[in-house]
């Protein structure tokens, strides 16, 4: 992985964190280097009566930032769309391909888009979390890529960029083709966690339950201990 520049791309400030934050850290370990890009403002994350949105969203935006710098990050980038109300449209597209534009990643991860809910773990997706998934791989291929998209892109001097693979994080067992081993990097994924503190009300809870999940994928790649897993896309020319 060195030199390798990643993007990964959200709806929620901690949705990195839980999905694939022991891979970018060991990537980054592995001379990577990886950005994040948060879309939405995360100002409804918060069941606290008397919490106003504006000053969620400036938590959870330093939040983010605290936990980055944890796993060794270079840059967030916020896409500040309204939490709860993403949409995989020309507007969000436009952000992404601007982002991947300048940064020019090799690899993108994101939310794998086709999970709707997961009946074995009482999982319901998030809506901004399908949205978020959508507009990424759409603007992977072909937004990103096309000379033709966005031509206010091209006079800003944003050139066309070829994505070379995507990562879709996902809680299904269907498709799944590739797990990166975590063992050396869970503590890492555990402590940028932390940061959200205005997420949780008993972190040591939390914290025993991305021990058991990374374990139960770990079992599923049949490799290793603690591990996370992607649908990977090697996409063509």
């Amino acid at each position: 992985m060195k030199d390798k520049i990643i993007l990964a791309v959200s709806a929620h400030e901690d949705d990195l964190e839980f999905g694939c934050s022991g891979t970018i850290s060991k990537w980054i370990k592995e001379g990577a280097i990886a950005y994040y890009l948060i879309l939405t403002d995360g100002s409804r994350g918060s069941n606290i009566e008397g919490t106003k949105s504006r000053d969620l969203a400036k938590i959870r935006a330093s939040e983010e930032q605290n936990a980055a710098k944890v796993l060794g990050v270079k840059e967030v980038f916020f896409g500040h769309f309204k939490d709860g109300e993403l949409k995989d449209n020309d507007e969000v597209r436009e952000k992404i391909v601007r982002i991947i534009r300048t940064i020019k990643p090799d690899i993108v991860i994101t939310m794998d888009p086709k999970i709707l809910y997961n009946a074995e773990f009482g999982y319901i997706n998030h809506p901004d979390h399908i949205e978020a998934g959508k507009a990424t791989m759409f603007s992977v291929f072909p937004y990103s890529r096309n000379l033709m998209s966005y031509p206010e892109l091209l006079k800003e001097g944003l050139e066309p960029h070829k994505v070379k693979e995507l990562y879709l994080v996902s809680f299904d067992r269907d498709g799944l083709n590739t797990f990166i081993d975590i063992n050396d990097t869970l503590e890492l994924k555990i402590e940028a966690l932390k940061q959200h503190k205005s997420q949780y009300d008993n972190f040591e809870n939390l914290k025993s339950h991305i021990m058991m999940m990374s374990e139960m994928v770990g079992r599923e790649s049949r490799k290793y201990k603690y591990a996370e897993a992607f649908i990977k896309i090697q996409i063509r020319d």
